[in-house]
């Protein structure tokens, strides 16, 4: 276990794979749980979940965290509170190709943010990378023909996803300015945070009549999404961009789609096919050649452990 910890893409393939099964399980559920009441039962859960674990090492660690409210509040906002309430908002409007093809995006708005805010520019490696895995995305996403890619439309569900990842590459960006704590200290604060961030939303969205239908399986599925993509992922991400920078863990969110596909062939019966295999040997190829070199920029004072 430790020594997979110390491995950023073993960490990060972890992470990917929690939040691919998120998406799932919020799509199959999107009619029967109203988007913002979601995220916020996801926060809320996550937090109650993980605060036994990281209470002795929270209590640690308070001081230094209010010193950096000002981190934590942008943190929060970005990393907990919008992205993921803007993603399930827009999965309710949005296609399946949509949104493979639009998650795929992460990575080139994470080098953006980051030339922008801190001036790091990605070596050429690195962009051939996202360029490499951008296109095995494109071929799962548009089932391997032109025709499917170029007749996507853009609707409001769409630019509720791309607007909720511009803002989570904020975040990858700006956690390196993270206070310098333990891990579990700092997501179970991010997490209590944004829990109290997306309550106004949530409150008014109750006004508007909030139902729950589906039953026990939608239980199950809400108390999935609050333990492994919310509280395991963010962890195993979060040291993820410990380890290697915002750059590489931007990149490695092209596994996203690609665990989605063999999710949904297992999950939903649909048939493995050409495309499929074209596209996860792009990914990988990028990601193996993107991993190859890193942006030029420091990295990330470790946590005391």
């Amino acid at each position: 276990m430790r020594a997979m910890w110390q491995s950023a893409w073993t960490v990060l393939a972890g992470a990917n794979f929690f939040w691919a099964l998120n998406v799932v399980l919020a799509r199959g559920i999107s009619g029967d749980v109203p988007p913002i009441t979601l995220a916020w039962v996801r926060w809320t859960g996550a937090f109650l979940f993980a605060l036994p674990f990281a209470w002795r090492r929270l209590m640690h660690d308070l001081p230094v965290i209010r010193r950096h409210w000002a981190m934590m509040l942008l943190l929060a906002a970005t990393g907990i509170a919008s992205y993921n309430t803007m993603s399930y908002i827009g999965l309710t409007g949005t296609t399946a190709l949509n949104l493979l093809l639009l998650q795929s995006s992460a990575p080139l708005i994470i080098i953006v943010w980051a030339f922008l805010i801190f001036r790091d520019v990605p070596t050429l490696r690195q962009a051939a990378g996202v360029l490499v895995s951008l296109a095995g995305v494109a071929a799962i996403a548009g089932h391997g023909s032109l025709q499917a890619l170029a007749s996507l439309t853009i609707n409001p569900g769409d630019v509720w996803i791309v607007s909720g990842i511009a803002v989570y590459a904020v975040y990858c960006v700006m956690a390196r300015k993270r206070p310098a704590v333990h891990p579990l200290s700092f997501l179970v604060a991010a997490m209590g945070i944004g829990s109290v961030q997306i309550l106004p939303f949530a409150a008014w969205e109750w006004t508007r009549g909030v139902s729950f239908h589906g039953g026990w399986p939608v239980y199950l599925a809400m108390a999935y999404i609050a333990v492994l993509p919310s509280f395991v992922a963010y962890l195993l991400f979060n040291r993820g961009l410990e380890l290697a920078g915002p750059g590489p863990a931007g990149q490695s969110m092209h596994l996203m789609p690609l665990f989605g596909s063999v999710l949904a062939v297992l999950l939903l019966h649909e048939q493995f096919r050409a495309y499929h295999a074209v596209g996860i040997m792009l990914i990988a190829a990028g990601i193996l050649l993107a991993s190859l070199s890193r942006l030029p920029m420091p990295r990330l004072a470790r946590a005391p452990n």
